[in-house]
């Protein structure tokens, strides 16, 4: 057997391994402090209750399906844990004082990938706020998924904001649905002459693109009838509460990756990143009696971080000769040092991939 995997799949191993484990633990941390309390659901569920959970989700493209031999119903396997932790909070926490704060941790799985993005089998990391959407809850969000990448050894972090909903708030009834969608494909595209053949007046859009300030002020010339006010004003709230931890763009008609998102979204970069490393934004959950409720939330992927060997600590491994007593490897071990203890005379350090090795009484360097 050759031990080839799927197209898209692919083995982590030591140390990287070890790396994802701690980027888990150390975001995961960072949320539980601001109140985000974890939660686990299955890899896989039925797919109509999956699709059915975000408004404006446009289904299940991404999940793969498949038919479960004991209720015979067709199970997705999810491609996002968000719409997850929407169905949680609307059934199994319907009853929690809002707003709930959760997270998560897990693998995901998408039917298809492209060639920028090759990977259909990836680790997802995040948080959700359920029950607002306001600025100050927006804010809340956007400082815990800076704060945790920031203890996770993640330098130079970038965010890229973008207003989901622009052209349908500013279109309003003056264009077809099928206009509106095509409009907006062409916006997210930067397809000049596309835009100009819809409708001219939405060319500035385009051109309000750009580092943060000045971006703003663009989309603040250009709403001259003000109904972007509310937006730009919250927009430019949460930028300022966390100006100087991140660098800070926008670029207003972006649409990719938030099909289902509402009033705000964002991606989040960092330095020596190939891709995005994140992406969050608000949207409504909607419940099983037609209810709608708004959130916030933030997930992060953690394979272009670990890809990058963005906070990946030191490897080190002291190595304890053939017959050290095991008193001494557990105060090494409780003094913060990885042991490997030598099982065979002949053993060595270099053998084991060990930095150190315990000499006289004390590590030294191999």
């Amino acid at each position: 057997m050759s031990g080839l995997l799927p197209e898209g799949f692919h083995d982590r191993l030591p140390p990287a391994a070890d790396a994802a484990t701690r980027l888990e633990s150390r975001v995961l941390g960072v949320a539980r402090a601001y109140g985000y309390e974890q939660v686990d659901p299955p890899l896989a569920e039925f797919a109509d209750e999956l699709s059915a959970r975000l408004k404006a989700a446009g289904g299940l493209r991404d999940a793969v399906r498949f038919v479960d031999p004991v209720s015979q119903r067709t199970l997705a396997i999810r491609p996002d844990l968000t719409a997850q932790v929407g169905r949680i909070a609307a059934t199994r926490m319907a009853h929690h004082p809002r707003p709930v704060r959760l997270s998560y941790a897990g693998p995901v799985m998408k039917l298809s990938a492209s060639e920028l993005d090759p990977l259909r089998a990836t680790r997802q990391i995040g948080a959700e706020l359920i029950g607002l959407d306001t600025v100050p809850a927006a804010t809340e969000v956007v400082r815990v998924a800076i704060e945790a990448l920031q203890a996770a050894g993640v330098q130079g972090i970038a965010l890229d904001f973008t207003l989901p909903d622009l052209v349908d708030c500013l279109a309003g009834d003056s264009l077809t649905p099928a206009q509106l969608a095509t409009l907006r494909e062409r916006l997210d595209a930067k397809d000049a002459a596309g835009v100009a053949a819809i409708d001219p007046r939405y060319l500035p859009l385009i051109e309000a693109a750009g580092p943060f300030d000045a971006a703003i002020e663009r989309l603040r010339t250009i709403d001259a009838g003000k109904a972007l006010a509310t937006r730009l004003d919250g927009l430019a709230e949460i930028a300022a509460s966390i100006r100087g931890q991140a660098a800070l763009t926008l670029d207003p008609t972006e649409r990719h990756g938030f099909e289902y998102q509402s009033w705000l979204g964002f991606s989040v970069f960092a330095q020596g990143a190939r891709a995005e490393i994140g992406r969050g934004g608000t949207y409504t959950i909607l419940h099983g009696n037609g209810r709608e409720e708004t959130a916030v939330g933030f997930s992060l992927f953690a394979d272009p971080i670990l890809d990058a060997a963005i906070g990946v600590g030191e490897r080190r491994r002291l190595f304890l000769p053939f017959g050290t007593p095991a008193g001494i490897g557990a105060g090494l071990r409780a003094e913060g040092w990885v042991t490997v203890a030598a099982l065979e005379e002949d053993d060595t350090p270099e053998a084991q991939l060990c930095t150190h090795v315990l000499r006289d009484g004390a590590p030294a360097a191999v």
